[in-house]
């Protein structure tokens, strides 16, 4: 059987993820063979595992930081918002349906539980530490009865859990002890420490503050955290997205993502925006748009709709314009989708729209149908026109989630990719299209961008037509995001009781 810890927060947003997947690092260097866990995720952002199914981006980086594989049993629930309080639901990665808010929380998480339990069988067998995050606050009394990712799981495993509060917001004194004192009798006796994240300045300042907090509640005050700048770990839900840069910057290169409404996987645009030569900002309103050398339409949850706020909104008709003038325009999947003449939907999949325009800049028409293809792929990208240039990579890594099939409608555009590999399957299919003129293109793959070569050679064509010089890539994503696990596991190491943690842990598992 294996240890466990749970991280559980007083509120969203407060350093769940973070803290577990610190201690997933710390764990896996001291040689155990530890995996993450999380029930339930709510989030737009997810990943696809080698097999094909669909997770939440939050146990990938655990993964990574524990040395192993994402698979879907550290996820067995995924929760995608469609909008007006509805859901995609995704068991153990394959997706069951739409249901609305009340139809999940009132009638089917309790039998999705059922799913948590198979995966927590097999990873309790399987590894010695589990390391589980919880979701939200478990203080949350009109969800309480049928919560299948807080107290219900902590209280399944006997685990003990950790209460962490954001100090960087205010108030967290009061979010803990309040959450303690909303918790039942059994459900406080499992928190058996709590953690005070985010701190800036002289920690003897809060001497007085946790003395209180220890005899108020009876419970160990287990680490001050201090607030880690540029942490370079994935993000993955709607708070982290809010603190995205918004203004453009004054940089060589200035790349503007439309932040349309149901955006997804915005990770995707992390290593551009990690870029020296680089300001990268999200764009809601067209007021904001500014003068961006490249616009990048990012994947969506509801590609007709988020189309018809492009509409509205007037982003589309400036998109157009920056195009028409030969700058650079990217799409990444429901982005992709939105650069072809039409997205129909007859089947209303996605939305209550039979069909809507598209931006007209690519010659494709995209249908939607019931079945969402998942899968990781890999790819070579060759000849693609981009902005006089001719882009030519190879091993490209990364991983498809959509709905619809996009048929191709003009001869002159250009297919520059071809996938090699679907979720460990052999194959030889065309993929993304890209304008006869060079400026546009798109492709289903997410994580394009993280291929190194791949990337330096897209801002490199951009540069030069600017009359700057092209720069050698130096950058290694994956061998940063493994440098930054560290750093983030010496940070937690240095400033929680690990001493105190472990015979917590000890004493829980026997």
């Amino acid at each position: 059987m294996a240890r466990k810890i749970m991280c559980m927060g007083t509120s969203s947003h407060v350093g769940k993820s973070i803290l577990a997947t610190a201690l997933c690092r710390i764990f896996y260097r001291q040689g155990k063979r530890v995996v993450p866990f999380k029930a339930q995720n709510m989030a737009l952002n997810s990943y696809v595992t080698r097999d094909g199914g669909e997770m939440g981006r939050a146990q990938v980086a655990q993964a990574e930081a524990a040395g192993m594989e994402p698979e879907v049993d550290m996820n067995p629930v995924l929760l995608k918002p469609t909008g007006n309080a509805c859901s995609q639901v995704i068991i153990k990665g394959k997706p069951v349906g739409n249901m609305s808010a009340r139809e999940y929380h009132n009638g089917y998480s309790l039998k999705a539980f059922d799913a948590v339990k198979e995966s927590l069988a097999r990873l309790d067998k399987e590894f010695d530490t589990i390391v589980i995050e919880g979701a939200g606050s478990p203080a949350e009394v009109n969800l309480k009865a049928n919560d299948i990712v807080n107290m219900r799981v902590a209280k399944y495993l006997n685990a003990p859990v950790l209460l962490i509060a954001d100090i960087d917001r205010g108030g967290a004194l009061a979010s803990l002890v309040g959450t303690l004192e909303l918790l039942d009798e059994d459900e406080r006796a499992l928190v058996k420490g709590l953690v005070i994240n985010k701190f800036r300045g002289d920690v003897s300042l809060l001497t007085p503050a946790i003395d209180f907090l220890e005899e108020k509640t009876g419970k160990p005050v287990l680490g001050i955290i201090p607030h880690i700048d540029q942490m370079g770990i994935d993000d993955e839900d709607s708070v982290s997205l809010q603190e995205k840069v918004s203004v453009e910057e004054a940089a060589e290169l200035k790349i503007a993502v439309i932040q349309t409404p149901k955006i997804s996987n915005f990770t995707d645009f992390d290593a551009l925006a990690n870029e020296k030569d680089v300001s990268l900002y999200y764009v809601k309103e067209a007021a904001d748009f500014g003068t961006p050398d490249i616009v990048i339409l990012p994947g969506s949850k509801n590609t007709s709709e988020d189309m018809l706020y492009l509409d509205e909104s007037g982003i589309a008709r400036m998109i157009r314009s920056h195009a028409e003038t030969g700058k650079a325009v990217i799409g990444i999947c429901g982005g992709y989708q939105m650069l072809g003449e039409e997205i129909q939907d007859p089947h209303h999949t996605e939305s209550d729209l039979d069909s809507i325009k598209g931006l007209g800049l690519l010659g494709m028409v995209t249908v939607f149908f019931d079945k969402k293809l998942t899968n990781q792929v890999k790819a070579d990208c060759q000849d693609l026109l981009f902005m006089g240039q001719t882009i030519k990579a190879s091993e490209l890594t990364g991983y498809e989630i959509h709905m619809g099939k996009t048929e191709f409608k003009n001869v002159t555009d250009l297919h520059p990719f071809t996938i090699k590999e679907r979720s460990r399957k052999a194959c030889h299919d065309v993929e993304g299209t890209a304008s006869a003129l060079g400026n546009v293109f798109g492709t289903y793959i997410h994580g394009v961008f993280d291929n190194d070569d791949f990337r330096r050679q897209l801002l490199n064509a951009v540069r030069l037509t600017k009359g700057l010089p092209a720069l050698a890539n130096t950058r290694k994503v994956m061998a940063e995001k493994q440098q930054n696990y560290e750093r983030l596991a010496d940070v937690v190491e240095q400033h929680l009781d690990m001493d105190k943690l472990e015979k917590i842990m000890s004493e829980s598992s026997i």
